[in-house]
């Protein structure tokens, strides 16, 4: 595996909101307020992130997906900018900027998400569209939680494209072996970066 990402005092923006090696990817960290019931927590940050994108993220959806060990979900970019997080579970995310017009075009970044309960923080992403990402399970089941600011219907398809985890001019590296993968009919039939730029 790659080295993972690593929260940097030097590299947080705003409270909580972590630059990365992508450019507009933000990885975030929500403040968990802990007692003897558990913990409460505002999974958005949206507040500290308007700082550093400038304008204040209006959520038209929230989405839930459980998957299984050796599950591999991706490599996903959609017509929308999103915030995710895991709620329970193992995996690592790859994510790719695949945007031809960005300073960090074919930049991948790796992390790692492992959430547990007596945790001080809980770990998330903002994803802003022409990023692709993935979560690849180690240990399941896995809850990945993330709220979009489209609606299904009204997002702009032109933005989605499903990039092929196995490209080889990407070289995505996973903690999973290809043959043990369980991976949708899209995500196998998915195209290299080379291929969606001809489309």
């Amino acid at each position: 595996m790659p080295p993972l990402y690593q929260p940097d005092g030097k590299a947080e923006l705003a409270p909580g909101v972590f630059q990365t090696s992508i450019d507009g990817l933000f990885y975030l960290q929500h403040k968990k307020f802990l007692d003897e019931r558990g913990f409460f927590s505002d999974i958005t940050g949206l507040k500290n992130l308007s700082q550093v994108t400038g304008k204040v993220m209006e959520v038209k959806q929230i989405n839930i997906a459980h998957s299984q060990t050796n599950v591999v979900r991706g490599l996903h970019a959609e017509g929308w900018n999103k915030l995710t997080t895991v709620f329970s579970g193992k995996g690592v995310s790859a994510l790719v900027d695949i945007r031809p017009d960005s300073p960090t075009f074919k930049q991948i970044e790796y992390f790692l998400f492992e959430p547990k309960a007596n945790d001080e923080f809980q770990a998330g992403l903002y994803v802003p569209m022409g990023v692709a990402n993935s979560i690849a399970v180690i240990e399941g089941p896995l809850l990945y939680h993330y709220a979009v600011d489209a609606f299904y219907e009204d997002r702009n398809p032109a933005g989605d494209k499903a990039l092929s985890l196995f490209d080889p001019e990407l070289n995505i590296q996973l903690p999973i072996e290809r043959e043990q993968m369980i991976l949708s009919q899209r995500d196998v039939d998915s195209a290299t970066l080379q291929d969606l730029l001809q489309q």
